[in-house]
């Protein structure tokens, strides 16, 4: 069964101002499931938020390397962590959604994770993906986006 986590932003603790406070929480997420040796996909709107994805990753210091790559780049397979973007299907059980498009076929990922931002009209989209993840017969899960930079 597939786990949606999504991650509540709010203006008490400093996130949720824009797309860019999301870019950093999910860095931090990202870098979180590298260390727990996972291999995931990051889902960006397009190749330009794709890029800034990738260069906010490369931001990090030496000993917390991330491998990763923009899709169709790398090795082949592709390193732990792919940045894709759009239509492009996720390749791994594991989707962080910085993209906030709805993903088709979510039973297929074993584990995805969404942002609700603090905008009323970004929360009303972030709602209709949750919706969608519940009737797609997701477990869902709720948390403070807090819990990942305390993690």
């Amino acid at each position: 069964m597939t786990q949606a986590n999504f991650y509540q932003l709010t203006e008490q603790d400093g996130t949720g101002f824009d797309a860019s406070s999301i870019a950093v929480l999910a860095c931090d997420l990202v870098a979180r499931c590298y260390g727990e040796k996972k291999r995931l996909t990051v889902l960006c709107t397009d190749q330009a938020q794709a890029e800034a994805f990738s260069d906010l990753l490369w931001q990090h210091p030496p000993e917390r390397f991330i491998a990763h790559n923009i899709a169709g780049e790398g090795p082949h397979g592709g390193a732990a962590v792919e940045v894709t973007w759009g239509n492009q299907s996720p390749i791994r059980s594991i989707v962080v959604n910085v993209a906030a498009l709805q993903i088709p076929n979510p039973e297929r990922y074993h584990t995805i994770y969404d942002f609700v931002p603090v905008a009323e009209a970004d929360k009303i989209r972030a709602r209709q993906r949750y919706a969608f993840f519940k009737r797609a017969g997701c477990q869902m899960a709720f948390f403070n986006a807090s819990d990942i930079t305390n993690a």
